[in-house]
C-alpha cells in the first residue's frame, strides 16, 4: 500500500499550488501581459495600417491604369486621325498636281498644234509665192521669144528639174 499513499491527494498541497499560480499569474499578468498586449496592439496597428496603404495604393494604381488607358486610346485616336487627315492632304495635292500637269499639257499641246498650223500656213503662204514668183518668170522668158512646140517642152521639162533652185530663177 506504500505504494498507494505516493498516489494520495493532498488538498494542502493543491490549494498552495493553486495560489502560487494565482499569485504567478497575478504578477506575470502586470508586468509582462501589459507590455505583450502593447506590443501585439502596436504592431496590429501596423499591420492595420500597411494594409489600408496597400489598398489605397491598389486603388491608386487602378484610377491610374484606367486614366492611362484613356489617354492611351485617345492617343491612338488622334494618331489615327491625324495620319487620316495627311493622307487625305496628300491626295488632295497630287489631284491637284495632276490637275494641273494635265492643264500645262493640254495649254502645251494646243500651243504646239497652234504653232505647227501657223508654220504650215506660213510654209503655204511662201509655196504660193515662191510659186507665183516662178510662174511669173516663165511668163516672162514665154514673152521675150517666141517659143517654138520644142522651145515649149524644153522650158517645162526645166521649170520641173528646177523648181526650187535659184540659179533657174536668175536665167
Amino acid at each position: 500500500m506504500e505504494f498507494l499513499s505516493f498516489l494520495s491527494i493532498d488538498y494542502g498541497t493543491i490549494i498552495l499550488v493553486l495560489i502560487n499560480t494565482l499569485i504567478l499569474f497575478l504578477v506575470i499578468k502586470h508586468f509582462l501581459f501589459g507590455r505583450v498586449n502593447k506590443i501585439i496592439e502596436e504592431r496590429q496597428a501596423d499591420v492595420s495600417k500597411t494594409y489600408a496603404e496597400a489598398d489605397k495604393s491598389m486603388a491608386h494604381a487602378k484610377e491610374m491604369e484606367t486614366n492611362y488607358n484613356q489617354l492611351l486610346s485617345a492617343a491612338k485616336d488622334e494618331s489615327a486621325e491625324i495620319v487620316k487627315n495627311a493622307t487625305k492632304k496628300a491626295q488632295d495635292r497630287s489631284d491637284e498636281i495632276i490637275s494641273n500637269a494635265k492643264a500645262e499639257a493640254s495649254g502645251l499641246m494646243t500651243r504646239a498644234n497652234e504653232d505647227i498650223e501657223r508654220e504650215r500656213q506660213r510654209a503655204m503662204s511662201e509655196m504660193k509665192n515662191e510659186i507665183s514668183g516662178i510662174a511669173m518668170m516663165m511668163a516672162e522668158k514665154i514673152i521675150k521669144k517666141e517659143i517654138n512646140q520644142k522651145d515649149h517642152e524644153a522650158l517645162i521639162n526645166d521649170f520641173i528639174e528646177n523648181v526650187g533652185d535659184e540659179a533657174w530663177q536668175q536665167k
